[in-house]
């Protein structure tokens, strides 16, 4: 029972707080196609240039970590998702509008839920050199299900200055995996 409270006080954050509204991972996943740059792997992807977060489906590029980006609040911030199988550990780094800047948000942890295979993780801060005292915007999980090498998708989500954010990621569309 609590992790079905879980999954839909999320549910009802992404409906409330996701990229334009969106609350499906289809949706999401759709947002993940459209932008480009070269992963890790030498794959292309297409880019569109600047983001319009007007725009239903809008895309986002392949992280400056390489990871997958996923929309909090409209475009305010980004999350950008990265795995690292052999230490079964997830990063994610807040990131500003721009989807390349490292914006320091003052929580203690956010929360990554996966769907395949479901887990939840607790990501705690781990400042980044230059983030101020008492903010982050890296946050760093453990979990063994993590050393499973398959494209993940999920929701990340946290509190900033007192609002909840939620954001729904796809790494199918992008392929871009630490090893």
């Amino acid at each position: 029972m609590k992790k079905f409270s879980l999954i839909a006080v999320m549910c009802l954050l992404v409906s409330v707080m996701g990229c334009n509204q969106s609350s499906t991972t289809t949706d999401q996943a759709s947002d993940t196609a459209g932008s480009s740059a070269t992963d890790d792997h030498g794959h292309d992807h297409p880019h569109d240039g600047e983001t319009d977060h007007s725009v239903e489906g809008h895309g986002h590029g392949v992280g400056p970590h390489d990871g997958t980006i996923a929309d909090w609040g409209g475009g305010k911030f980004h999350v950008e998702f990265t795995v690292n199988h052999d230490k079964q550990q997830a990063t994610v780094y807040v990131l500003g509008s721009d989807e390349k800047t490292a914006t320091p948000i003052d929580a203690e942890s956010i929360e990554l839920a996966i769907t395949d295979p479901e887990m939840q993780v607790v990501l705690s801060a781990d400042p980044q050199e230059g983030d101020p005292e008492g903010k982050s915007s890296r946050f760093v999980g453990t979990h063994e299900s993590l050393g499973v090498v398959q494209e993940y998708a999920g929701t990340m989500t946290g509190v900033v200055d007192g609002t909840p954010y939620s954001g729904d990621f796809s790494e199918e569309a992008h392929d871009n995996h630490e090893h």
